[in-house]
């Protein structure tokens, strides 16, 4: 199967494989127009409106037993504005196509999460993001919108224009109207340097303020039953470009990362027992490297090893307490974890509902392998979590509903009136959005 959720005979399943749907009819329109008449037809026809990127959410966000909207057909770079440094771009758009258009032109986003395969409109609509110390999400960078409200008309949004729109639409969840364009703010193409090495989890956590501090982008990946670590930082860099080379990105990116880890993978799903040695083995398999190259180069890598996965947004102030509680967990728990848990951070941002909304956020994210029972664990670490007042990534799982979202979102309120003016009769409700914003 490829990257992308499949669809056959009727029945859509999304890339973790833990969602499935049977929409009444899909449809892909090939221009703004034809997709306003299919939500037009939709509504006259009394069946619930859906859009759907390429089905990397691990909640039932996109799943819709009416109309099922597949953007793919609407793709491309509509517009650069090189004076005010703007890319306007069609919705369905994979990030991987605009992250090469843009390098082509010399061009770039600030900052990126680390999986390029979903479309644009997808992967803003849930909040998805990289890290960064003072850069955002992807949803962070957009600086207009085009969306197709509910009554079928076209709603072009910014700072100037429909600000309150624009506000929550960035994050909008699919809540809001489906989006048919974005308009980024882009820079001119840079450098980052990465450098990869192993570093002990109790040397990351005392000088994880320093690190985070010191270094426009940190990550790490803690690897459960184990005190080991593999962290990474980028920086811009003067050059000149020094890319990982072909021999070595297949070595490390392909056959250790994905092809050796699958096997591992595999092993620890047929024999739990295994999974700390496997995880004492993954954690020392990567060595230490340093490479230097453009940005999508360097904050992206391929996952082709299937998983499903719960995140969390905690305060940045409390993400080392809530790790130590992690790790205390698993360790007491014969819990048997065979993903590394991957730690990232945001700068507040002023988006209603995006997870790093005013104030400072780190997250902590927790895998398991696609078909490996992870309920035990991800309750467990959904309790730490929500103990540090935790905002779910909403295209991941989780068990929140509207009532806790109130209480960690201070626009909750502001996001839940705009739906209902925008779309009062629910037009794209689906179970999902009933849970998280409530009827």
């Amino acid at each position: 199967m490829s990257s992308t959720a499949s669809g056959t005979h009727g029945t859509w399943r999304n890339w973790g494989g833990n969602v499935t749907a049977r929409p009444a009819r899909q449809v892909a329109p090939a221009s703004v127009e034809e997709l306003a008449a299919a939500v037009r037809r939709a509504r006259e026809d009394g069946l619930k409106v859906k859009a759907v990127g390429t089905g990397h959410s691990f909640t039932s966000i996109a799943a819709t037993d009416g109309v099922l909207i597949r953007p793919h057909l609407l793709t491309g770079i509509r517009d650069i504005d090189r004076r005010s440094m703007t890319v306007t771009v069609e919705a369905g758009t994979p990030l991987k196509r605009l992250n090469i258009a843009l390098a082509r032109e010399g061009l770039s986003l600030t900052n990126m999460g680390d999986i390029m395969e979903q479309t644009i409109s997808g992967a803003t609509s849930t909040g998805t993001h990289g890290t960064g110390r003072a850069s955002g999400s992807i949803a962070a960078q957009i600086k207009g919108l085009e969306l197709v409200a509910a009554d079928g008309s076209v709603l072009t949004c910014s700072a100037e224009e429909n600000p309150e729109v624009f506000a929550a639409a960035r994050i909008g969840l699919g809540a809001l109207g489906v989006v048919t364009a974005i308009t980024f703010a882009v820079e001119p193409l840079f450098l980052l340097t990465a450098r990869e090495e192993p570093m002990p989890l109790e040397r990351v956590l005392s000088e994880f303020d320093q690190l985070w501090a010191e270094n426009e982008h940190f990550e790490f990946y803690w690897f459960p039953h184990t005190g080991n670590t593999t962290t990474k930082r980028n920086n811009r860099s003067a050059g000149p470009a020094r890319p990982v080379g072909q021999a070595a990105a297949w070595f490390e990116d392909e056959f250790l990362s994905n092809g050796v880890f699958q096997v591992a993978q595999w092993v620890g799903r047929a024999a739990p027992a295994a999974v700390p040695a496997i995880a004492r083995i993954s954690s020392r398999a990567l060595s230490a490297r340093t490479y230097t190259d453009i940005p999508y180069k360097v904050f992206t890598s391929p996952r082709r090893v299937r998983f499903v996965e719960m995140e969390y947004a905690v305060p940045r102030a409390a993400v080392v307490e809530a790790l130590r509680e992690l790790r205390t967990m698993v360790d007491r728990s014969g819990l048997r974890i065979s993903f590394p848990v991957e730690v990232r951070t945001a700068p507040a941002d002023d988006i209603t509902l995006s997870t790093a909304s005013g104030r400072d956020s780190a997250y902590i994210a927790v895998h398991m392998f696609r078909g490996t029972p992870y309920q035990a664990y991800f309750t467990a670490a959904e309790r730490i979590f929500t103990a540090h007042e935790g905002r779910p990534h909403w295209g991941k799982v989780h068990t929140r509903d509207a009532e806790y979202f109130s209480r960690v979102y201070p626009r909750f309120g502001e996001f839940t009136a705009l739906r209902n003016r925008l779309d009062p009769d629910r037009l794209f409700q689906n179970d999902y959005l009933r849970r998280v914003l409530g009827a």
